[in-house]
């Protein structure tokens, strides 16, 4: 059978004009995107103009809601009440519907950004969160995790979601950013890995060989030379005989 993925990018997150140039440019080469909604970064405006741009791509686009932790960027483990998560989740991603119903466009789908991310792979309770916020869009998240079980529940549409630029170990978790090479830097083999995992073929993780079962792959616009990684990956895909096309919408 024919393989295809789709490409994504969290976008709306620049704090600077040469980061806002960055994501333009990546835009036209992904088919899906996560915009920060005020959580850890993100406003009414940035909002606008990130989903403006997307409509121009015909990009899919999703919420990235995360931690209420602006000063951190999100990437901080919060122990914060439930239920105050649970309120800021949903007023993230309604401050989105909201944007997106001012510029006709619909929310495709949810995923969560950084530390929140992380601990909903493992964690079951914030996994519940993240899919009751949700309400009615798709879930990204990781292969296997306790996400993907909780939005099966909710009866909501898993995606699950491989990196072309984080190294994995092979019980399919990131090597922490805190360790060396936890970031690939190198762009062939980013896009290497992207073909592998699109593929179904083993590439190397931290601790052995590992394959991955995804359904999008993530660029990050932050990272240095995003927009030369998605040009590589696309061209990688392209001689895997993979092609690039925004998932389903479906249910399970």
């Amino acid at each position: 059978m024919a393989r295809s993925i789709d490409l994504n990018a969290d976008m709306g997150e620049y704090a600077d004009e040469n980061a806002a140039q960055v994501e333009a440019d990546l835009m036209a080469l992904i088919t899906s995107c996560s915009v920060a909604c005020g959580g850890h970064a993100g406003d009414k405006e940035s909002m606008g103009r990130t989903v403006r741009l997307a409509k121009s791509h015909t990009v899919r686009i999703g919420a990235h809601p995360a931690y209420p932790d602006r000063e951190g960027f999100g990437r901080r483990s919060m122990d914060i009440d439930i239920d105050a998560l649970g309120i800021s989740l949903r007023k993230q991603i309604d401050d989105l519907r909201a944007v997106l119903g001012s510029e006709n466009a619909v929310l495709s789908h949810v995923k969560a950004h950084g530390a929140l991310y992380n601990d909903t792979a493992r964690d079951e309770r914030l996994a519940g969160v993240v899919a009751e916020a949700a309400a009615g869009a798709s879930i990204v998240g990781p292969p296997g995790s306790a996400l993907e079980k909780a939005a099966r529940a909710a009866g909501a549409e898993f995606i699950a979601e491989g990196f072309v630029d984080r190294l994995y170990r092979t019980d399919g978790s990131l090597t922490p950013r805190s360790l060396a090479g936890a970031v690939i830097a190198d762009i062939d083999a980013r896009a290497a890995q992207a073909a592998a995992i699109a593929s179904g073929s083993e590439f190397s993780a931290a601790d052995g060989p590992m394959t991955l079962n995804a359904a999008t792959l993530c660029i990050h616009s932050d990272s240095p030379s995003a927009v030369e990684t998605a040009r590589a990956v696309r061209k990688a895909l392209d001689a895997a005989g993979v092609s690039i096309a925004a998932f389903s919408a479906g249910r399970p």
